[in-house]
């Protein structure tokens, strides 16, 4: 990756971070809009059979913390310290389907250069694979929140914390991969010096 190449990247995902940052109570509240008008009209459902399994995978990942949890379906519950029972629901509208939107825009910017077929395949599995890790951690992290300090923490950090956590990653993976993955190759031209 050129230098030209890493500065229209980076130029791409400064400019997604203040389109969303300045946008964000919009953005939020269009969602819920949107999420809304999707459940009336049963759009949800095709997404909606992936909760149960991230669902499941989530338990898992409270366990690992020491956070009490279960999945029946779309549902999680979650045990506090005091022994409190607390419910949260997870539509497909919470999956992360907008960072996988985000990624692919990056993905299209940050790929444009002379890679090779290999380090484009390993950037895009890298790249996808990281971002529903990072879903998979922020679903985790508002159950945790909604387990420790209570529904309304949780529903602060789930409609403005996920924008931030998504476009942190997105500039923590575009670093790492111009650094290991697309390194621009040694050029063929013979420096000399006077």
């Amino acid at each position: 990756m050129t230098r030209h190449d890493r500065d229209a990247m980076n130029m791409t995902l400064v400019a997604i971070t203040c389109a969303l940052l300045m946008l964000l109570p919009l953005v939020t509240t269009f969602d819920d809009l949107l999420t809304s008008w999707a459940l009336q009209l049963g759009a949800n459902n095709p997404l909606q059979g992936i909760v149960p399994i991230e669902a499941r995978m989530v338990v898992g990942l409270l366990g690992l913390v020491g956070i009490h949890a279960a999945a029946s379906g779309s549902h999680i519950v979650i045990w506090d310290a005091a022994g409190s029972m607390h419910t949260l629901f997870i539509s497909w509208n919470c999956i992360g389907w907008q960072s996988l939107v985000l990624l692919g825009i990056s993905l299209f910017s940050g790929l444009r250069g002379r890679q090779s077929l290999e380090a484009r395949v390993q950037v895009v599995l890298i790249g996808v694979a990281g971002t529903m890790l990072l879903n998979l951690m922020r679903v985790a992290a508002v159950a945790a929140i909604a387990a420790t300090f209570g529904q309304i923490p949780a529903l602060i950090f789930h409609d403005y914390g996920g924008t931030i956590l998504v476009v942190c990653w997105l500039f923590a993976f575009w670093i790492f991969v111009q650094r290991w993955i697309l390194v621009a190759p040694p050029s063929d031209e013979v420096e000399v010096f006077a």
